[in-house]
């Protein structure tokens, strides 16, 4: 027990926090000491009773039952691996703007949840987050299922079609990916590889409670000069890198 406490006092903070109040959340909700009616996200009790709370334990709430249980635990799985890579890769040093990406993708998840009634945020919070990594990282040839290998830009989209045949599911993934989509276009695409507007900045208060480490820089560098560029590859006028390869499975 020792070990695996000293495992996770080592994770960055808000992958520690991510994972710890899922699996909190969850197990207290599967043994009855938390009643899943008053967790999940709910229009009427979210907006005409001010339930608001409903928008944070919707996010750490999963329902675990022997019919879901296995599901859990490939999405706690996605949750660690990625948040891990991209809390210690691109958001190294910068742990305000890795937070600031983790607030803009619940809200979308609470907003679109309201409108097209998903109860769990779990599974669209994960999948917006792994798609965020993919497409920084989309050209690394990640292991899937049964040894298949495919470049990480496709995994998302291998995901959702998995869960649609398997499962005849497939919804939240989407929304996940397009949260996550939005994210990336108007952070990463728009500004550094388009050169337009940047319409997403962390606020600065974030970065009062969050400081920079190590001498990072506020936001994300300037905008490359190609795609080239923007993939981490040599240009006139500097360099960018995007993140790190890693391969799917890899810690």
């Amino acid at each position: 027990m020792s070990d695996i406490a000293q495992w996770f006092k080592g994770l960055p903070t808000f992958t520690r926090y991510w994972l710890g109040l899922t699996l909190g959340f969850s197990i207290l909700g599967r043994f009855g000491l938390l009643k899943a009616h008053q967790l999940i996200l709910l229009y009427e009790p979210f907006i005409k009773y001010f339930q608001i709370w409903r928008a944070g334990t919707a996010l750490f709430y999963y329902p675990l039952s022997p019919a879901t249980g296995f599901h859990f635990m490939i999405n706690c799985y996605f949750l660690y691996n990625y948040s891990l890579k991209l809390e210690t890769g691109v958001f190294d040093g910068r742990p305000a703007d890795y937070c600031f990406m983790l607030l803009y993708n619940w809200i979308c998840c609470v907003i679109v949840g309201l409108i097209v009634e998903i109860p769990f945020l779990m599974d669209p919070m994960v999948l917006s987050v792994l798609y965020v990594w993919c497409q920084l990282n989309r050209n690394v040839i990640v292991n899937f299922w049964f040894g298949t290998q495919f470049k990480a830009m496709y995994l998302p989209w291998v995901l959702f079609a998995f869960n649609l045949i398997i499962s005849g599911g497939g919804i939240l993934e989407l929304v996940g990916i397009l949260i996550g989509h939005l994210y990336f276009f108007l952070t990463f695409q728009l500004p550094q590889e388009m050169g337009g507007p940047t319409f997403l900045s962390t606020p600065q208060i974030l970065y009062k409670y969050f400081p920079n480490q190590r001498n990072a820089v506020h936001g994300f560098g300037a905008p490359p000069t190609n795609r080239r560029a923007a993939e981490g590859a040599p240009a006139a006028g500097g360099r960018h890198s995007w993140g790190r390869g890693h391969v799917l499975g890899n810690n």
